[in-house]
């Protein structure tokens, strides 16, 4: 349950930093596509969730 949570927690985290903070030009190639961004947020919080 702990690494369900620890994902969701970081595709939230993920979309949130592609939301608020982004980047403005498009050439930043996690930042500028929410899917992309949303996805490696839970993939960094899916390994946070195990250590």
């Amino acid at each position: 349950m702990r690494i369900v949570i620890g994902t969701l927690i970081g595709a939230l985290l993920g979309f949130g930093w592609y939301k608020f903070v982004g980047c403005s030009t498009g050439a930043c190639p996690i930042t500028s596509n929410p899917i992309i961004s949303t996805l490696y947020g839970a993939f960094v919080g899916f390994l946070l969730s195990h250590s």
